[in-house]
């Protein structure tokens, strides 16, 4: 592939190459075309390199993210028509110059990250519920293979919790709050029966048309662990700090809502794969509350 998929690639070489499409797009266009006659554009954004092609996905995985190629695969085959909301179909799958893809089904819907903000308050609620619900009908299907391709979770949380403080350094964690950050995660975080996760009950992987939901996707960063871990999406991007939409998203699931809990559940936001709270606390001077308990209070009002 004259140097466009170089084996040893990493994550700051991967962001470079996403950034030129001009260069990878013609392979992952000829990917698509086993499966399409319609043209292939770059999808705007991704962790992975993703060409669109009339009904046609086709998602091409560094090396180092074949966790995330194994997991997305075995979860596509799993899941596929037993939710209440479409998921992607696999269409096929293998390896180029040591770089696995797949091809999938497109759904229909936009990304609900670009509507969300303007919706009335009223669809928000009813959204949330709806989201709730999606999210208990995954969590109640039987892992199956996702439990041979998912990371254990004790070996996951222990990843995580190694480089907690140096993530949250990198992105930007309060200084007052770094200081205390230790001290925190010192508490519990919640360890119930192991489920399906896709960690992306999130505005970007959920798709909507005309205010309904239509489609979720994207399990490349899926695990197999406590229930909690997929609830922290919606309680970070879509609830912003306000108790009626708290509700509405547990109304959903069917259990109460976890105020009880909520420093347990904020622990685990420190230690998700992708924390960032300045990107993922959207209340209004989230940074100025004085502790972790009270920014639990705020976040899980």
């Amino acid at each position: 592939m004259n140097g466009v998929l170089p084996p040893g690639i990493g994550p700051a070489a991967l962001d470079a190459l996403q950034a030129e499409p001009a260069r990878w797009l013609p392979t992952v266009a000829a990917l698509a075309a086993r499966f399409t006659d319609a043209p292939c554009v770059a999808a705007e954004t991704s962790t992975v390199l993703v060409g669109l092609a009339g009904a046609v996905v086709v998602k091409l995985y560094a090396p180092f993210l074949r966790d995330h190629f194994a997991y997305e695969r075995a979860a596509l085959a799993h899941v596929h028509g037993r939710l209440s909301v479409p998921t992607p179909r696999l269409l096929g799958d293998g390896e180029l110059d040591g770089w696995p893809w797949l091809a999938m089904t497109r759904l229909p819907g936009e990304p609900l990250l670009g509507p969300w903000p303007a919706l009335p308050e009223a669809q928000k609620l009813a959204l949330l519920q709806r989201i709730g619900a999606v999210a208990a009908e995954l969590h109640a299907l039987p892992p199956g293979p996702m439990a041979t391709v998912a990371p254990a979770w004790k070996d996951f949380l222990a990843r995580q919790r190694a480089g907690c403080e140096a993530r949250q350094r990198r992105t930007g964690l309060p200084a007052h709050l770094l200081a205390q950050l230790a001290g925190f995660l010192d508490g519990p975080v919640p360890a119930g029966p192991d489920v399906i996760l896709t960690g992306e009950f999130t505005p970007f992987n959920l798709l909507v048309a005309g205010g309904e939901l239509t489609a979720m996707i994207d399990f490349g960063d899926g695990l197999v662990g406590p229930r909690e871990y997929d609830w922290l999406g919606p309680m970070c991007f879509f609830v912003e700090g306000r108790a009626e939409r708290l509700d509405a998203f547990f109304a959903g699931y069917g259990v109460p809502t976890p105020r009880a809990r909520r420093e347990a559940l904020l622990r685990l936001v420190l230690l998700h794969r992708y924390s960032c709270l300045p990107a993922q606390m959207k209340m209004p001077g989230w940074d100025a509350a004085p502790d972790f308990a009270a920014l639990a209070a705020r976040w899980c009002p």
